[in-house]
Parts: structure tokens; sequence; C-alpha cells
């Protein structure tokens, strides 16, 4: 079940979104403001966000401008009770995926809703379907299509959230990925279990205890401070089929 976070300070309104959208088949969970919002999002993985523009303290333009400036692609969709061009264009600017004016009837949100998610999946399909190739570093060699990994020609014992996540970031060398980005990955591409961020973590430090020499210091999945994780550069692609 796809899940979905709905940000608004009227509480009113972020519930009735709320039901419509569970009604729906959606998994939904909600915020009040950019605090409440982090919370819930460094506790699950959201497959999009329905954002209110007008909120005390940060407002939605603001959030999504932050997202994407740290490489977070989580879809959203920008909600204001404003109608000005200015409006618009800025959430389109700043990142947004779609924007809808209150008052609007549920049915065209739940359709923006369909519409986005689809475009993102087939944008996972295409530009991170990374299963089917075959990565170099070290003494590693990654084969996405057996699903193994070889050390000098010995396999290494991976589980299956273990494998999604490492070859999401090795078929993407120096890529950073977002916490919630590798999230979702992962389990698009087969993990055993649906992640959060937290646990993104702690996938990321049991693969560089398989991988690494001096798991502190590592060499291969690289943390970028503020923003996620990149997979060396070092890597060589051998082929992608």
């Amino acid at each position: 079940m796809q899940r979905i976070l709905i940000v608004d300070d009227d509480v009113r309104h972020r519930t009735l979104v709320s039901n419509y959208l569970a009604k729906h088949s959606y998994e939904t969970l909600v915020a009040a403001n950019a605090l409440e919002m982090q919370k819930q999002r460094e506790r699950f993985n959201f497959q999009l966000i329905v954002l209110d523009v007008t909120m005390p303290g940060e407002d939605g333009l603001s959030i999504c401008k932050k997202m994407r400036d740290m490489g977070d692609k989580t879809p959203i969709i920008l909600l204001t009770g404003r109608n000005e061009t200015v409006d618009r264009l800025f959430g389109f600017e700043f990142g947004a995926d779609d924007y809808l004016s209150k008052p609007f009837d549920p049915r065209e949100l739940l359709a923006r809703v369909q519409s986005v998610l689809r475009r993102f999946s087939n944008i996972n399909i295409t530009a991170y379907e990374s299963i089917n190739v075959q990565v170099e570093f070290g003494n590693y060699l990654l084969d996405g299509k057996s699903r193994t990994l070889l050390s000098n020609n010995q396999p290494i014992n991976l589980s299956s959230t273990e494998f999604a996540l490492l070859i999401t970031l090795a078929g993407a060398p120096g890529r950073v990925f977002s916490r919630n980005q590798l999230a979702t990955l992962v389990t698009s591409k087969g993990g055993d279990l649906q992640p959060n961020q937290r646990n993104i973590d702690n996938l990321v430090s049991r693969l560089r205890k398989k991988l690494e020499i001096k798991p502190c210091q590592p060499n291969y999945i690289i943390t970028e401070i503020g923003r996620g994780y990149a997979f060396t550069t070092q890597s060589v692609i051998v082929s992608k089929n």
C-alpha cells in the first residue's frame, strides 16, 4: 500500500483529505507543520507528500525548496488557498510535481495523486532500475541479474534488503540518494521489509561491515552529510542489460 503524508495546519482540512485518500486504498498520515512533518518522515517512508503552502512557521514553498536542494525527490503536490500565477510558478520552480488551489473537489486531488504516483513510478523504472547491472569495485563483483556479490570469486552473503540497497547505490556511482529515496527504491527492488529512513542507516552500517576493512572509514558507500549516501566513483559498471 502506498503511503501519503498530508501536511496542513488546518486540522479539519487535513483530516478530510486524509480520510478521503484512505477510502481509496492509500495509507495516510498527517502533520500540522514542518516539525511534525520531519518527525513523521524520520519514522516512515512516504511515496507522496500533499503539502499546504500557507502554514505558520516554515511554509510549504520553503519546505519544498529545502527538500529539492538536499536531493530529495519525493513527489510533492502543493495546496494553497491563493490563485495567483506567481504562487504556481514558484511552486514548480522550487520542485513541486503538481499544484492544486483550495477549494477543490476531492476527486480532482485523487486524480492528481494517482497521476503523480504513476509518473514517479515510471521514472523509477527508467532512471533508477539497476537490477541487471554488473559493477566492479575493489575486489568485488556485484551482479544484479544473478543477485550475487563475489569477493575474489567467493560469494558474500547478503539479505534481499542489503542487496537491494547495494545495487541501487552501486548502479549509479557518484549519485547522491537521500534516505527517503533509498527507502522507496530498496522496496521496489525486492527488499524483504518496508524500510524507513532510520532503517537505511542501519542497512548501510551492515553493508559496510561486510564490505570494508575499516567500516568507520568507508571507501565504497560514502556519507554525504545532510544529503544522504553515494557510492564510490571508483567503481566500474561492467554491463547494463
